[in-house]
């Protein structure tokens, strides 16, 4: 929002029959943006009981985040914090025995009817034991319950906490924080299986189900385009981790210092035309300003037939800079290998270049990694391998055609 920012206290205060339409938490990342709704009582009714502001929002999408800065503004108040996720129901033997096909995003994971109980007790000044959900086991009985006292502000955080009609009759103030899906789910990854000790397995079969998705031949353009882009901004993301750095410490606007990492400034992409343009728009959406150049390779007699290099724009000083290679499909590796082999006569460090695709057939791998053992790939799934014609399989069909619908149907 362009509009001056409030803060929580002046919003609180005009709940009491001034309208209001924005709020804004001066938040430096700007792809998470506040949506909030007008109080649903007034101050005078809310001097007995505590101010209740709900915090919604995908997993992953920052709520945490908004709930620190929302405490800091009402530091002359007493706030507590409860969270959706001390709710969740303990998980049975057999449901234990089944988990990774347990869905921890659906509203009956959690025991709302122990929520609003909780909320009631803090509503009318009254404390309450609030559980201590352990993730690794599944259960909030392995430690103690959290005394919460009664205070000023209640902040419920959580993602369902709009979905029951009486959790939310309890609240003043509703804010929702929404943020770009992609960055979303590359945090859940690493806060599920980081933080939450979740296995593995159970967050990749998001991207499991996005790879099932753009491989259904049925699917529409519309939709194999948006789920392809949320993949290949994955592996861009991805393959920026494998960048150079040096570590670097600045000064914070508490006048703090920070010691953190400084990424390759002197980096480029190279797309394959023409299915690799698809991924230069996750490439610059992750990379403002980046410089991307252009390889053309035609293929004589199918898949696995001469290859020959038609036209190529890259940047003049490409030699002193990290290459991302842009190919959504590595299949036999021919493709893969003369494009390489260009950017090694113009100068560039076999070890500076990272190949970025969604698909790679295990022959390709190997053709390039025999080729280059220097070389990075970062792909995000292997497939079984190659048919008799060459085309990768399972595969996904001409990506290139899929993508920007010119297939023959």
């Amino acid at each position: 929002m362009d509009s001056p920012s409030k803060s929580v206290v002046d919003m609180i205060e005009a709940s009491s029959g001034v309208h209001f339409s924005g709020f804004h938490l001066d938040a430096q990342d700007s792809s998470k943006k506040l949506e909030v709704e007008q109080p649903t009582s007034s101050l005078k009714h809310a001097q007995k009981q505590p101010f209740v502001i709900g915090v919604a929002g995908g997993a992953a999408s920052g709520k945490t985040s908004v709930c620190d800065r929302i405490i800091d503004q009402l530091h002359d108040q007493r706030v507590v914090l409860v969270n959706q996720d001390s709710f969740y129901h303990n998980l049975t033997p057999y449901e234990l025995t089944r988990i990774h096909e347990y869905n921890f995003d659906h509203p009956d994971a959690f025991d709302t009817e122990q929520l609003l109980g909780a909320m009631e007790k803090l509503k009318h000044g009254q404390a309450v034991d609030i559980p201590k959900y352990d993730p690794k086991s599944y259960k909030s009985t392995v430690f103690p319950a959290r005394r919460v006292n009664p205070a000023d502000v209640i902040i419920l955080e959580g993602i369902l906490i709009f979905q029951d009609p009486f959790v939310r009759e309890l609240m003043n103030m509703k804010i929702f924080v929404d943020t770009d899906p992609d960055v979303r789910l590359a945090r859940r990854i690493r806060r599920d299986t980081v933080e939450k000790c979740r296995d593995l397995n159970m967050v990749l079969d998001q991207i499991r189900g996005m790879h099932t998705l753009i491989r259904d031949a049925e699917i529409t353009k519309h939709d194999f385009v948006f789920y392809s882009d949320r993949l290949i901004r994955l592996v861009v993301e991805h393959g920026l981790g494998h960048l150079p750095f040096t570590e670097k410490q600045v000064i914070t606007p508490t006048g703090c210092v920070y010691s953190g990492v400084d990424f390759s400034k002197r980096l480029c992409g190279v797309s394959v035309i023409r299915s690799g343009e698809s991924m230069e728009n996750a490439l610059r959406a992750c990379c403002k300003g980046i410089k991307i150049g252009k390889i053309l390779i035609h293929r004589e007699g199918g898949d696995n037939g001469q290859q020959q290099l038609i036209y190529e724009k890259l940047p003049k000083d490409i030699s002193d800079r990290q290459v991302l290679l842009l190919d959504p499909i590595l299949g036999t590796g021919n493709s893969a290998v003369e494009a390489i082999s260009l950017l090694i006569k113009k100068g560039v460090p076999e070890s500076n270049i990272i190949f970025l695709n969604l698909i790679s057939a295990p022959q390709g791998v190997h053709v390039v990694c025999e080729r280059f053992p220097r070389i990075k790939i970062v792909t995000s799934e292997i497939e079984i391998g190659l048919n008799k014609d060459f085309r990768v399989i399972p595969g996904m069909g001409e990506f290139g055609d899929r993508y920007f619908g010119t297939d023959d149907e």
